[in-house]
């Protein structure tokens, strides 16, 4: 087997006690060791029905905040790229997520992968990714590898909490 790759992306957005936004997006070059990469429109079309993907932070197996086998990850393919939603645990794991992403915190979305046979097209130093096999996608701290994507927390902030958020910004 060879060996899983990951690639980070930028783009999350928190939502109640969701996390949404782009695990990657297709068409825009990024630079890995001495090549160039970019992910085609399709190349993780075949992932996306009957694989058990799991959303992880760092990479890490043991900070698992959701998989596609319980629903509680949900991944598509839009025109701009793979768009995620994770539904985060109510663990100590899941709410410092939610905390970072509100305040900005996080460094962005990244996805680990193999190349499926034939997925890959290379011109000189350009790597053309067409059909990957999805393993995970991830909330990094650091940066990610591929600029433009998003990860943001989408909450609903109760009334007596955001009337007292505004009162603490009057005294400050």
């Amino acid at each position: 087997m060879q060996d899983m790759e990951r690639r980070y992306v930028t783009e999350i957005r928190a939502a109640g006690r969701k996390l949404e936004g782009y695990a990657a997006t297709f068409g825009t070059e990024a630079r890995i060791a001495d090549f160039s990469e970019i992910i085609m429109p399709g190349a993780f079309a075949s992932s996306l029905t009957g694989r058990d993907v799991l959303a992880l932070v760092d990479h890490d197996p043991s900070k698992l905040l959701a998989r596609t086998r319980s629903r509680s990850l949900r991944l598509a393919e839009d025109s701009k790229g793979l768009s995620f939603e994770i539904d985060l645990p109510d663990t100590s794991l899941g709410r410092d997520v939610l905390a970072l992403a509100e305040r900005g915190d996080l460094g962005g979305m990244s996805f680990g992968f193999t190349v499926a046979k034939d997925g890959e097209r290379w011109q000189g130093r350009r790597r053309e990714l067409r059909s990957v096999v999805l393993h995970e996608v991830s909330v990094v701290s650091a940066w990610p590898a591929y600029s433009g994507t998003v990860v943001a927390a989408r909450a609903k902030v109760p009334a007596r909490l955001s009337n007292a958020l505004r009162y603490l910004e009057t005294v400050r």
